[in-house]
């Protein structure tokens, strides 16, 4: 699927496409986490905040922008799903490490979604999902999620990756085993020599070199987007009645503070959305409310 060149240039309506995908996903997922909500006995739903691309504190003359959405409730202590669509040109130096990106014309558009839930209950996985679509010369997709358990249960762990795994042998059965290991690298905290949490899939450069490859990986990232949804809120609801410890609630803090420094120091879409003039609050909702580095 992927090419060295692409001979199509204009993505504006791929790009449109993957934005209505993107949105129906984050309203599908908010849905769903504010019903987890009400069967807690919470009322808690999520406020959208919309926000336009800037530079150096201006407005962007045709930059995009998004829509950040956040909820802190009884079950979600802290969740954001945020949906982008921006474009411009990266800066010179930002340039040189983007797939594609041509030096002499360092245009760019970028979609997707992105989602990062913290829980009250630390028996209930906090995970991090995301998906998007990028041109420059080139077009590529990009995605996957990821479990962060601060207790791990295995049953867990099982349920999630097999629902990747199943989306992914739909495509390519090479998929899950590449793009497992991909996850295995990437979410690796080099200073600490641990893993972020107990995996699941990455995958980016998902290159479309012509309208049938775009279709492809399309379809793809929708079926990672469903896999999610599918798995996700059927561990929030297994583990979210269940009675915890003051050392629990410890072991949960000491691990976000992993979490932030991951977020913080090698997250490549943190670097991303700072370099291209996202929104702060947006682009730093992944960060837990509260942790601990004692």
């Amino acid at each position: 699927m992927a090419g060295e060149a692409v001979a199509k240039t204009d993505w504006s309506a791929e790009t449109a496409r993957a934005r209505t995908w993107f949105e129906s996903l984050r309203d599908r997922i908010c849905a769903e986490f504010e019903a987890i909500e009400r069967e807690a006995g919470s009322d808690a739903s999520f406020t959208y905040t919309p926000w336009k691309r800037e530079h150096h504190g201006e407005p962007v003359p045709d930059g995009g922008g998004g829509v950040q959405g956040l909820m802190k409730g009884k079950v979600f202590e802290k969740v954001g799903v945020n949906v982008s669509t921006v474009g411009g040109t990266f800066s010179a130096d930002f340039a040189k490490t983007m797939n594609g990106a041509d030096p002499d014309n360092p245009a760019f558009t970028a979609t997707g979604i992105s989602l990062v839930a913290h829980m009250a209950n630390p028996h209930v996985p906090a995970v991090h999902m995301n998906t998007r679509f990028l041109t420059t010369r080139k077009a590529w997709f990009g995605g996957g999620g990821d479990l962060n358990p601060p207790i791990p249960y295995d049953e867990d762990t099982a349920d999630f990756h097999a629902s990747y795994k199943a989306a992914c042998d739909k495509h390519d059965p090479a998929y899950y085993p590449k793009f497992k290991a991909w996850a295995d690298d990437y979410f690796y905290i080099p200073h600490r020599k641990v893993h972020r949490g107990v995996g699941g899939i990455f995958y980016d450069h998902l290159e479309c070199a012509d309208d049938a490859a775009f279709e492809a990986n399309f379809a793809f990232t929708r079926d990672v987007g469903d896999a999610f949804l599918n798995v996700y809120p059927a561990l929030v609801r297994r583990r979210m009645g269940m009675d915890f410890t003051r050392e629990d609630k410890l072991k949960q803090l000491t691990w976000r503070g992993r979490y932030a420094e991951f977020n913080l120091v090698y997250d490549r879409g943190t670097l991303f959305g700072l370099k291209t003039g996202g929104n702060i609050d947006a682009i730093l909702m992944s960060l837990p409310p509260e942790a601990n580095w004692e």
